[in-house]
C-alpha cells in the first residue's frame, strides 16, 4: 500500500528541491535574506524565524536561491512526516497517514510556501508540530505532551502571529469537548503555556525596544471596515486554486461530519473553526491574502483523508464524496505540473500579466548587467522600495542605500550621502521627487526592461543622482 504513496512524495520532493534550486528568489525571499544578514529577534514586519532559517542555509549552501531556500524544504519533509502520523493517530490506519501525507503535499499552497523562503514556511512546519504534539496528548492522555504543545506553540509565534488562532482552537477543544475538560483544572497544559511564552520572550523584548513596531504592523490589518462582498469570493477562489478544489471539497466534508463528543475529531473542528470564521469575517470587510491561511492545511488534509475514507455520506454529500474521491489526486497534480511549468519555463506567454514572473526575479540577472553599464566609478545604487532593494542587494555587487524606508531597517546601519549616485525604481514605483530632499541635481539616464523570452515583464527607470544636500540619505540594509 504505502509503495505508491512513497513514489509520489519522492517525486513532489525531488520537484521541490529542484525547483527551489532553479527558480529566482521573489522579492520577499530576497527581503528575508537581507534580515538574515542582520540576526535579530525581531523585523518591522514579522518575527525572526525566517530569517534564522535562511542564515542557516546560506552558511551551509552559500548566497544562491538554493541557500535561501534550503531549510525551509528540509523541514517541510518533516512537516509531512508529522502530518502523517497526526491522521495514522487520528483516524486509526496508516492509509489514513498516507493519504493526508499526500494531499497535502498535492496542494499549491503546500507545494509554493514550502519551497519559497517566507514566514509561512516555519509557521507551517510548526502548525504540523503543534498539530502532531496535540494529537499525542488526545490519544495517549500523557500531560508530558503538553510541555511539547508550549515548545511548537512558542516556535509558531516566532514564525507568525496568526499562530495566535491554533491555541484559540486547543482552547475550544478544552472547553467544548467533554472528554477534553479534565485538563483544564491540570497543571500540565498551563504549564505548556509557560513554556511558549518563554521562548516567545525574545521577540516580545525585541518589539518593546523597537515601539512594537511588528505588532502594530500585523495587527493593524484587523480592523474592520464598510460591509462588502466584494473579497468573499476572491477569498473562497484562492483557496479553491490553492487547495485544489476537490480536496477542499473533501476537507470541508470531513469538517462539517465531527462530532465534538470525540475528543480526536473535535481536535479537527477546533483547530480550523476559529481561522475559518476571522478570515470569513475579514473577506466581508477586506481582502485576505491567499497565503494566509497556510497553517491550517495540516488539519485540511487530515480531515480531506477523513472524508475520502468514510462511507456514510448521504444524499448530495455522498454526489459530492464520489467525485471529489475521482478527481481529487489527479486533479491537484495536474495543478501542480502546470504550475511548476508555468514558474519553470513560462510556458503560456503572458509578459507582464504573468503573476510568477512578476512574482519571481525573472530577467532581473540582465537588468544588472545593464546596470554595471552605467554607473560610473563605482557609483552606489540608490533605491525606495524594498523590493528592488532586496533584489538588487541579492543579485549585484553594487553598495545599495535605501532611503525612505528605515522602518524596514532598524538593525541596518545609516549611509553616507554618495557624491554620485543611480536612482532605479520600477516606473509604477519611481519616487525621484522625494529624493530631491538629498540630492541638489536629478537627472534622468535611462529606462530598462525586465523580460522574460523578450516580452517585458516590468520597466525600470534609472536616475543620475549628484550634489548631495545632507549628509546621510538612507541606510544600508
Amino acid at each position: 500500500m504505502k509503495s505508491p504513496f512513497l513514489a509520489a512524495l519522492a517525486v513532489l520532493f525531488l520537484l521541490r528541491l529542484v525547483a527551489g534550486a532553479l527558480l529566482p528568489l521573489s522579492a520577499d525571499e530576497a527581503y528575508y535574506w537581507l534580515w538574515s544578514r542582520h540576526l535579530a529577534a525581531g523585523y518591522f514586519d514579522h518575527p525572526p524565524a525566517v530569517a534564522w532559517l535562511i542564515a542557516a542555509g546560506t552558511t551551509l549552501f552559500g548566497q544562491t536561491p538554493f541557500g535561501v531556500r534550503v531549510a525551509g524544504i528540509l523541514l517541510s519533509f518533516a512537516a509531512s512526516a508529522l502530518i502523517f502520523d497526526s491522521a495514522r493517530l487520528l483516524l486509526g490506519s496508516k492509509r489514513a497517514g498516507w493519504l493526508a501525507c499526500l494531499f497535502f503535499n498535492l496542494t499549491l499552497m503546500a507545494t509554493v510556501e514550502t519551497m519559497v523562503a517566507t514566514p509561512d514556511t516555519p509557521q507551517i512546519v510548526a502548525a504540523a508540530l503543534l498539530f502532531w504534539t496535540l494529537s499525542r496528548v488526545a490519544v495517549t492522555g500523557d500531560g508530558r505532551w503538553w510541555l511539547a504543545v508550549g515548545i511548537a506553540a512558542g516556535l509558531g509565534l516566532l514564525s507568525k502571529y496568526s499562530t495566535l488562532f491554533l491555541g484559540v482552537g486547543a482552547l475550544l477543544w478544552l472547553m467544548l469537548c467533554p472528554p477534553m475538560r479534565r485538563w483544564l483544572v491540570s497543571p500540565w497544559p498551563y504549564a505548556g503555556a509557560v513554556l511558549a511564552a518563554l521562548i516567545f520572550a525574545p521577540n516580545l523584548i525585541w518589539n518593546a525596544h523597537h515601539g512594537w513596531a511588528t505588532f502594530a504592523f500585523q495587527f493593524g490589518r484587523i480592523g474592520a471596515s464598510h460591509f462588502t462582498l466584494k473579497y468573499l469570493g476572491e477569498f473562497v477562489g484562492a483557496q479553491a486554486g490553492l487547495a485544489s478544489p476537490f480536496i477542499l471539497a473533501l476537507g470541508l466534508l470531513g469538517l462539517s461530519r465531527l462530532r465534538w463528543a470525540d475528543k480526536n475529531e473535535a481536535l479537527l473542528g477546533a483547530l480550523l473553526w476559529p481561522s475559518l470564521v476571522y478570515f470569513l469575517w475579514h473577506s466581508l470587510h477586506d481582502r485576505v491574502q491567499g497565503n494566509w491561511p497556510c497553517y491550517l492545511y495540516p488539519v485540511l488534509a487530515v480531515l480531506a483523508a477523513s472524508a475520502f475514507l468514510r462511507s456514510d455520506f448521504a444524499g448530495w454529500r455522498a454526489g459530492v464524496q464520489r467525485w471529489s474521491v475521482r478527481l481529487a489526486i489527479p486533479v491537484a497534480a495536474l495543478l501542480v505540473i502546470v504550475g511548476y511549468a508555468q514558474a519553470l519555463a513560462g510556458i503560456v506567454p503572458m509578459g507582464r500579466k504573468d503573476p510568477l514572473a512578476r512574482l519571481l526575479a525573472v530577467g532581473f540577472p540582465e537588468v544588472v548587467t545593464k546596470l554595471a553599464v552605467l554607473r560610473q566609478g563605482g557609483e552606489a545604487i540608490v533605491t525606495t522600495d524594498y523590493a528592488t532593494t532586496a533584489w538588487l542587494a541579492f543579485y549585484s555587487p553594487f553598495k545599495i542605500v535605501s532611503f525612505g524606508e528605515d522602518y524596514r531597517w532598524p538593525n541596518a546601519a545609516l549611509a553616507a550621502s554618495p557624491a554620485s549616485a543611480l536612482y532605479v525604481a520600477e516606473d509604477r514605483r519611481d519616487l525621484h521627487g522625494d529624493l530631491a530632499a538629498c540630492f541638489a541635481s536629478i537627472r534622468p539616464l535611462a529606462s530598462i526592461d525586465r523580460a522574460r523570452n523578450g516580452i517585458a515583464i516590468a520597466h525600470y527607470r534609472v536616475w543620475r543622482l549628484s550634489s548631495p544636500k545632507t549628509s546621510s540619505c538612507g541606510r544600508m540594509p
